[in-house]
């Protein structure tokens, strides 16, 4: 179910309005990248189960660049499940860190955004 939500003051700069429509269309986009991902997950794990012991042990990097694309994959569909969880909650499109808006474009471009551009920037200058 889909909530019309609210963020920030709709008179500010600041503010941001999601629309009826707006949510639908990103929580269809989630939906399908959950889809995508669950998929890719399956193709990787029919890949690393088929070959012969020949081709197994020549691929030793092929195998590497599975388990890191495997683990990116089960990243990603975390991070869209729990978008999921906020928009039914009704906390979807709030920063986890300073509680303000995420810009309505940054979530049409990243639909599972947890923090707002300024924050994602903090967080990533900190690593």
């Amino acid at each position: 179910m889909v909530n019309n939500q609210t963020i920030g003051d709709p008179g500010t700069r600041s503010g941001t309005v999601l629309s009826p429509e707006d949510l639908a269309v990103l929580q269809e986009n989630l939906h399908e990248q959950r889809l995508f991902r669950e998929e890719q997950l399956r193709q990787i794990a029919a890949a690393a189960t088929s070959g012969s012991d020949a081709t197994n042990r020549r691929s030793a990097a092929q195998s590497e660049v599975r388990v890191t694309l495997a683990a990116s994959a089960r990243m990603v569909l975390a991070d869209v499940e729990a978008a999921l969880r906020r928009m039914a909650e009704g906390s979807y499109g709030s920063c986890r860190l300073c509680r303000r808006p995420i810009a309505r474009e940054r979530l049409m471009i990243v639909p599972q955004a947890r923090y707002c551009a300024r924050c994602q920037q903090v967080r990533e200058a900190g690593r």
